[in-house]
């Protein structure tokens, strides 16, 4: 057994079943044990996964492009501008991203902070050392409720990280016609599912039980919830902008989806043993994106965009055309464009939401 999966046992011991989502934050953000504190070997071709940004820097100059139009679109006066990018795990895409954005608009770059959101000390470790570089441009926070003493202006943004939050399933019984939740328990010397009773999601839909196959499986993230409504919340004047896996609601409640989204990865397998190696093994869920955009409306955002990563990036595309700044179009980046948008390669699941707070209108909305 490893250190990790003991502390996962002790604490079922001492407490009874605990909720999926309590495993899947000890297992994948222990402080020092879980699978997100260890640096090497988790993206790549070595690793348990790709990312966009394992594909090369086309990804994180594409983007430098977007947020520089953003950027200059805020009116001046506003003080300084800021990018603050949320799960950076080992800043590879700050470290594309920044030089982009210098080369591309210089003057625009003089005026930028880039915030960094991590409450590990750790990755920070990780973060300082990569982007040394760009020492003097950037500065980190534990989590977006620090900064609301300082509302942001400018972008807020992340890549793969609401995948990563904690999630709740639930499963439903057709027989009793009632919800209950699947926790974790420990039992022969492992970890074993354990039902808890009762307990229905928060979103859920009556009309569609009654056609629900036995044992049908739906997560959800207030986690997730939670860290968009504080982002929006520290958002002064811009954009907040995700891009993960995921569903609208109507997509996410289909009985032809029986077993939820919730995947264990690992050398690049994917899995369902999702109670096996604590700490060794990446565990995601899709996004429900619905439900987050509601959550940024109802913090006063105003919602721009819900795309494709694909039609996001092509659109982006076509306007560094007239752009010479943005460097010249080569074999390479062909080959990161035709993986970060093909259907076969990473523009298959990926999403984007946009949601935007106007200048003149502060966190509670108004003007």
């Amino acid at each position: 057994m490893t250190e990790l999966a003991g502390i996962i046992r002790d604490e079922i011991n001492l407490q009874g079943v605990v909720s999926f989502a309590r495993f899947m934050e000890l297992a994948l953000y222990h402080p020092r044990l879980g699978y997100y504190e260890q640096e090497q070997g988790r993206v790549g071709r070595a690793g348990d996964f790709y990312t966009s940004v394992s594909t090369g820097p086309l990804f994180g100059e594409l983007l430098a492009f977007q947020f520089g139009e953003w950027l200059e679109s805020l009116p001046a006066g506003t003080g300084p501008l800021c990018l603050v990018e949320a799960g950076a795990h080992d800043a590879r895409l700050a470290a594309d991203l920044l030089p982009a954005l210098q080369r591309q608009r210089p003057k625009l770059f003089a005026r930028i902070q880039y915030v960094i959101l991590e409450p590990s000390a750790e990755r920070r470790a990780w973060q300082a050392d990569r982007l040394k570089t760009f020492a003097d441009r950037v500065r980190w926070a534990d989590s977006p409720r620090t900064l609301h003493s300082a509302p942001i202006h400018g972008v807020i943004f992340s890549n793969e990280l609401l995948d990563a939050f904690p999630v709740r399933r639930h499963g439903w019984d057709a027989a009793g016609k009632a919800w209950f939740e699947w926790g974790v328990g420990w039992q022969a010397g492992q970890f074993v599912w354990a039902k808890i009773p009762n307990s229905a999601p928060p979103n859920r839909r009556p009309e569609l039980e009654a056609v629900l196959p036995d044992g049908y499986v739906i997560e959800h993230s207030p986690a997730a919830a939670a860290w968009w409504r504080d982002a929006a919340d520290a958002l002064h004047s811009g954009r907040l902008l995700a891009i993960d896996y995921g569903f609208t609601t109507e997509e996410q409640w289909s009985p032809a989806r029986p077993h939820g989204t919730l995947r264990a990865y690992a050398r690049h397998q994917v899995s369902d043993h999702l109670l096996a190696n604590p700490g060794e093994q990446d565990l995601t869920a899709h996004v429900n994106f619905s439900a987050i955009q509601a959550v940024g409306e109802s913090a006063g955002l105003n919602s721009e965009a819900f795309t494709t990563q694909p039609r996001f990036l092509t659109q982006i595309l076509a306007r560094t055309q007239t752009a010479p700044a943005f460097g010249d179009w080569n074999a390479a980046r062909t080959r990161q464009f035709q993986t970060l948008t093909h259907p076969e390669h990473l523009g298959r699941a990926f999403r984007v939401l946009i949601q935007q707070r106007p200048p003149g209108r502060g966190a509670s909305g108004k003007a």
